[in-house]
């Protein structure tokens, strides 16, 4: 595929993801294809503001499941609209760590939310974007928890972070459950095996389908 697509990557706190993304952005790279590699939430100068909102500012301790659904999907409309559409309009390939299926996932199945309003603004925030390909890195709860706390290094946890291991349960559950549901939309990848060995299985895949 010659044309620009995108490729979202999913998966709880402490999956990998970030590792991934820059592992497959030079290889993609070195295939002479240019790249834009961003993230959910940010991205954008509002998308970040949006982001350490979400994250780490003491007031969001008090944030219901409902505005925090909202204001994720506030990020995502800036990116979508300011450098997902643009780049792919140029051709570029474009590796967002995280897109509407954390929306789903965190907030519809983890938090529960109804899903109609969910997938209703989802597809407000996103329009036509779906991604072209979505890797989920799939870890079990405990392993991706302990992962992400220890990246803190002491540091205060985000407020995700700080979620129950039953709320990465239900996270994990719902990512394997949407897998399952558009198996041709989604790859599902064992993120407890050795970072190089799963950048393999990740770019075996690409080729497959992209003929990269």
């Amino acid at each position: 595929m010659k044309g620009g697509f995108l490729i979202s990557f999913e998966g709880s706190e402490g999956s990998g993801k970030t590792t991934q993304i820059a592992l497959l952005e030079d290889r993609l790279s070195a295939t002479g294809r240019k790249c834009l590699l961003t993230r959910e939430p940010g991205g954008t100068p509002i998308g970040e503001k949006i982001r350490h909102l979400l994250k780490f500012d003491e007031d969001a301790t008090a944030m219901c499941p409902e505005t925090e659904l909202l204001l994720f999907a506030a990020s995502r409309a800036q990116l979508v609209r300011e450098l997902i559409d643009p780049a792919i309009s140029e051709g570029k390939i474009v590796l967002c760590d995280r897109y509407l299926d954390s929306t789903t996932v965190y907030q519809g199945v983890a938090r529960q939310i109804s899903a109609d309003p969910v997938q209703m603004i989802n597809h407000f925030a996103v329009g036509n974007r779906v991604p072209d390909l979505t890797v989920i890195i799939d870890v079990p709860a405990n392993i991706g928890l302990t992962r992400a706390r220890q990246r803190s290094n002491g540091g205060d946890a985000d407020r995700m972070e700080q979620e129950s291991i039953d709320f990465y349960e239900r996270v994990r559950e719902g990512y394997l459950l949407l897998a399952r549901s558009l198996p041709e939309r989604f790859f599902v990848v064992d993120g407890a095996q050795e970072p190089d060995v799963i950048s393999e299985l990740i770019w075996a895949e690409i080729k497959r389908r992209f003929g990269v």
